[in-house]
């Protein structure tokens, strides 16, 4: 049997998922291989450098670089405070003293005799690492961090924006073609996890963030709305680091497109219950896919340091896989794959491409290139 290699989205009521957590510099893991962790738990911690604050006191001054020394009233390694005097100079006539205050609450952290720059640094900032989902922790990164298998329905979008957030799944419309309004964004929905069908618009948008939603989830939005949501064109680059006010994660694509029914249908089995979501995106190589995972609290864990079933290679597209169509025409739409010819076939643009036949659900049939569509796994 044919297969093709192509990249697949997934969407599943149960696998079973790793997610590495790491500090972004060395600092102190606070858990074990083998514990239980919630979203919310702290599982490691470090220092942030605080932001560095130069000041050119030979300019200030008015003395040669080389000098400054001679001048300094705090020394190397020594603590600040805001407006305290670090240096002056000492002239005969006292009408004519300077005095170097520093700007910030802090540490003298160096003084150059080549520059005649003086660094100083503010405080460290904490950062504590959360869990993310709820899990157990697996495999230890000494002083970086952990990772964390989960037992879970998983559920990869084709395109999101915020960070990491969790909540309750709460079903804003009865059916994946439905669209929610903003009037029907209740204050309820506050900290919640909404689904809003087949489309968001900026109106809804700007409620969520109102009322302080904690994500939605639509089958589309339109590219001016999400222009005008972030005030800026967005470029290619992976997302995830946008301050909206939520997280968003899109099913299927921009414009107004209904939500596919296994993924409508596994949210709304699962409504009421607590989901992690990620709205990070990237597109280019080492895709990143915006994800809702949906933890099995009640299933039993896997044995530590053994690998979930979402490590397993499933080798690609074969007959009898759902696919959806990511390119127009056809843009959004699902069907099944019957037909996997292996020979080349020239395409509209006068190209030779492997292609594959795809039935959609009004029993029509069209051919299409491998490369404009991908794999929904389940």
């Amino acid at each position: 049997m044919g297969h093709s290699y192509t990249p697949g989205l997934t969407v599943t009521e149960h696998t079973v998922v790793r997610r590495k957590r790491l500090l972004p510099i060395p600092g102190e893991v606070l858990v074990r291989a083998g514990d239980r962790i919630t979203a919310d738990s702290v599982i490691a911690r470090t220092d942030l450098p605080g932001k560095v604050h130069a000041l050119n006191l030979a300019n200030l001054l008015s003395v040669a670089p080389d000098e400054i020394g001679d001048y300094l009233i705090k020394k190397a390694g020594e603590g600040v405070c805001r407006d305290e005097v670090i240096a002056e100079n000492k002239p005969f006539i006292s009408w004519f003293k300077t005095e170097v205050r520093s700007p910030i609450d802090g540490t003298l952290e160096s003084a150059s005799t080549v520059t005649g720059q003086t660094l100083l640094r503010e405080p460290p900032k904490s950062l504590n690492l959360l869990g993310y989902v709820d899990g157990r922790v697996v495999e230890m990164y000494p002083n970086q961090g952990v990772t964390v298998e989960t037992t879970c329905t998983f559920i990869q979008g084709i395109f999101g924006i915020g960070g990491e957030a969790w909540g309750e799944v709460v079903m804003g419309v009865h059916a994946a073609g439905e669209s929610l309004t903003p009037a029907q964004l209740g204050s309820d929905m506050k900290g919640k996890i909404v689904v809003c069908g087949a489309f968001v618009g900026a109106d809804l948008m700007k409620r969520a963030k109102d009322i302080g939603v904690t994500a939605l989830v639509a089958g589309g939005l339109h590219d001016k709305d999400l222009r005008e949501l972030l005030g800026y064109d967005l470029g290619v680059a992976i997302t995830g680091t946008e301050r909206v006010g939520f997280t968003l994660v899109l099913t299927e694509g921009f414009g107004t497109i209904p939500m596919a029914a296994k993924t409508f249908t596994l949210l709304e089995t699962h409504a009421g219950r607590k989901a992690s979501i990620s709205g990070a995106t990237q597109i280019r190589a080492g895709v990143i896919r915006p994800e809702i995972l949906i933890p099995h609290t009640d299933h039993a864990d896997p044995a530590v340091g053994q690998p979930g079933s979402s490590d397993v290679d499933r080798g690609g597209i074969k007959t009898g896989d759902q696919v959806r169509v990511i390119r127009d025409p056809m843009f959004g739409r699902i069907g099944q794959v019957t037909g996997l010819p292996p020979e080349l076939t020239r395409i509209e643009t006068e190209s030779e491409v492997r292609v594959l036949h795809v039935q959609f659900a009004d029993r029509s049939v069209a051919t299409i290139p491998r490369a404009n569509v991908e794999l929904i796994e389940g």
